[in-house]
């Protein structure tokens, strides 16, 4: 490699290295006002209208207040998120929290629809399976007595002696 070359794939080397490590450390900053507005939409207000801290409109809500500034001094105190919705949890209980955690029992909320699917769409494949199975057997029945004169002559006799002619026997 020549040297010109040489200084140019270093130079757009270290510059490939400083981008890097500035996407790196710019990854961790967040402000306090998208961490507040990431957290309060993790929330549900506690006064009973079922919807999201940061989304209840309520005129006048008894609970939003007090959760927002809980909130508040939980980000301003340095508490990782993890931290603040496990004191929101312990504080106002669990069903602070928007969607259910990841460990223990919770764990259930999350693998009982994707278990409840595949369990229907199991029981549909074989319920379709064993209606065309039917039907082929039905058809080879029917493709066998076709052809069987015995069974043809059989069925005309119980025709004569029942009465039941193209009317189906009404």
């Amino acid at each position: 490699m020549s040297a010109p070359k040489r200084l140019n794939y270093c130079i757009k080397s270290l510059q490939a290295l400083a981008l890097a490590a500035t996407v790196c450390f710019s990854l961790g900053v967040s402000d306090s006002g998208s961490r507040f507005n990431d957290l309060n939409h993790r929330l549900m207000c506690t006064c009973g209208c079922a919807q999201v801290l940061g989304e209840c409109d309520h005129a006048g809500c008894p609970g939003r207040g007090q959760e927002f500034a809980d909130l508040n001094k939980a980000i301003a105190s340095g508490a990782t998120d993890d931290q603040i919705l496990t004191s929101f949890a312990a504080k106002y209980g669990a069903t602070v929290l928007a969607a259910p955690t990841t460990k223990g029992f919770d764990l259930v909320a999350w693998i009982a629809p994707f278990a409840v699917f595949a369990a229907a769409l199991l029981g549909t494949i074989l319920l379709v399976r064993r209606w065309s199975v039917g039907r082929s057997q039905a058809a080879q029945a029917a493709g066998s007595s076709a052809v069987d004169p015995e069974m043809n002559a059989l069925r005309e006799k119980v025709r004569r002696e029942t009465g039941s002619g193209s009317d189906g026997g009404f």
